[in-house]
């Protein structure tokens, strides 16, 4: 098949965050992309996924639209703390503080306010953020949005990948071509499963009743004392809970999380009178009921991310407790990974060599992350809730202050969560060239920062006040040290075709963690080399392994 018969150079399915990600970062690289998705243009999804994560701002800053998805979702002044408390109307006894958006790039208040980087987290629902995305692709330039469209089979040869869609009512029926396929269509995906991958794990963690609910009186009957919240976590012997602020005046996503009892018998559970005790009102109280999604908390795997030219993303390759929308943001993480390997090889600048390294990068830090949320899941489910926590006594008072001061700690880092956000490191790349120093380890709220190949760069400020990060180039980027530099790398490069860029700081701006005269920086901001001058063979060799053309393509 020849290159003119192709439709496009990236097939999408999927246009949910992790699919119009993946368009508009192709779209940046002159990618030309088509995408299919069942649902209508604008069409929002289920309130869900309330956070956008530092690393993800990071990249939509990079796509030009991080200062349009923080002005969206709550209001500028509205607090995206998070509150503990024995009901949502009753009495608090803990709370994690995050600024409001409006601001959040002055305010130091909150445990993720010293973070090293241009862009912090974000509170927003996904059904003010997938609008953006959409909008923002229907515009870019090479990108095909195919709404209402139904994908029902693939198959690929050598050279490309077809895909069988059709209108949402099965008729016109037609089959579109290009190099390559991105299954980003959700954890029951068609993708997934025509390549044969296998999810495994630990299918059943714990049973949510999720309600989205509207009330513009809900707010009266919480104290005026008190400072709004995004996230509100409720203990009672009655019920546990977490409600979650959508739009900040009237619109609510309440979870109501089931004993493994009462998830074993179907309906059970009565949702209004769950929904009653996790809010502390009465029969009085008057809510609409705008929608419904009862889920299971799973940890899931896919065992390969890849076959072939087709590859799968976000919640088509793993599936876990979507604590803080680190589900949504590992997605982004993926596909960005990816559509940057595409990026470089569809310009001509990389062998397709470096696309073997998207699963050895991304398999095992999902792996990672899904423990990290399956065990934070467990101890969230047996909090040791103490059984005077609602009590109006001087006892109660002192539960509620030691629970709060516990619930306090487990919960942080899960919301200020820096080593999920920076920690990771791809220890076992094919396109990193490795030193044998050994990386920090990471939790979930805490890393090290390091320049070992595979690690996150430090962050800094250049002396005109520019982020280092604004600075990588779409390949890769030189950090030297004063006096120092690299011409036969940089030589190497150029005849190669890799975009390189030097950075010279000064080396007062650097952060202490870098120590080599010279520190080799991606696009998605990982280190892949550090040293000192190379000669032209080093320099050669260094480069072929970056654009992969040392990798075996995977079959």
């Amino acid at each position: 098949m020849t290159q003119a018969a192709l439709d496009a150079d990236v097939l999408i399915i999927g246009a949910g965050p992790v699919g119009l990600v993946a368009a508009l970062d192709l779209s940046a690289r002159g990618v030309s992309t088509i995408v299919v998705e069942q649902r209508e243009f604008l069409q929002p999804p289920n309130v869900k996924c309330n956070h956008v994560a530092s690393r993800t701002m990071e990249s939509f800053r990079r796509l030009g639209i991080a200062a349009e998805v923080r002005a969206a979702g709550l209001p500028a002044d509205y607090p995206q703390d998070v509150a503990f408390r024995t009901s949502l109307t009753g009495i608090e006894f803990a709370r994690i503080p995050i600024p409001a958006s409006g601001e959040r790039y002055t305010s130091r208040t909150g445990p993720d306010t010293a973070w090293q980087t241009p862009e912090p987290p974000h509170r927003i629902n996904q059904t003010f953020l997938e609008p953006i995305l959409a909008r923002h692709a229907a515009q870019a330039p090479g990108v095909t949005l195919l709404n209402r469209t139904l994908f029902h089979s693939l198959a690929q040869d050598e050279s490309s990948v077809s895909a069988v869609i059709s209108d949402l009512d099965g008729s016109n029926e037609r089959t579109v071509r290009a190099r390559y396929l991105i299954g980003a269509d959700g954890g029951r995906s068609m993708v997934r499963k025509q390549i044969g991958a296998k999810l495994s794990g630990d299918p059943v963690l714990q049973h949510v009743q999720s309600t989205c609910i509207r009330s513009a009186e809900l707010y009266e009957r919480m104290s005026a004392d008190e400072p709004r919240a995004w996230g509100y976590y409720t203990f009672n012997q009655r019920r546990l809970g977490h409600v979650y602020a959508i739009d900040g005046r009237e619109t609510f996503l309440v979870h109501t999380y089931l004993s493994p009892e009462e998830a074993q018998t179907e309906g059970s559970v009565d949702r209004d009178a769950a929904i009653r005790a996790i809010l502390g009102v009465g029969d009085d109280f008057e809510y609409e009921a705008v929608s419904k999604e009862d889920w299971i908390a799973r940890r899931l795997l896919a065992d390969r991310f890849r076959s072939g030219r087709v590859f799968i993303a976000g919640d088509a390759s793993h599936l876990w407790v979507p604590f803080a929308g680190f589900g949504m943001n590992a997605g982004i993480a993926d596909v960005l990974n990816l559509t940057w390997q595409l990026g470089a090889h569809l310009s001509g600048w990389a062998d397709e060599g470096i696309l073997d390294a998207y699963e050895a990068e991304r398999r095992p830090i999902t792996e990672q992350v899904s423990h990290f949320a399956m065990n934070h899941q467990q101890k969230l489910a047996r909090p040791g809730m103490p059984a005077e926590i609602e009590d109006a006594t001087d006892a109660g008072e002192r539960a509620r202050a030691e629970f709060g001061a516990a619930v306090h700690a487990l919960n942080e880092p899960q919301f200020a969560a820096a080593g999920l956000n920076y920690g990771y490191v791809y220890d076992a790349s094919p396109i990193i060239s490795y030193d044998g120093a050994e990386a920090p380890g990471y939790t979930m709220g805490t890393y090290t920062p390091s320049t070992v190949p595979g690690c996150r760069a430090p962050h800094f400020v250049l002396a005109d006040g520019t982020s280092f990060y604004d600075r990588l180039s779409d390949g890769y980027t030189l950090v030297a040290r004063d006096g120092h530099g690299s011409p036969a790398l940089v030589a190497e490069a150029e005849r190669r075709g890799i975009p390189l860029v030097i950075v010279e700081p000064g080396d007062r701006l650097l952060p202490a963690e870098y120590t080599a005269p010279l520190t080799l920086v991606r696009q998605d901001q990982q280190v892949v080399w550090r040293g000192a001058a190379l000669d032209a063979a080093d320099a050669a060799e260094l480069c072929e392994l970056l654009r992969g053309a040392r990798v075996r393509v995977a079959a």
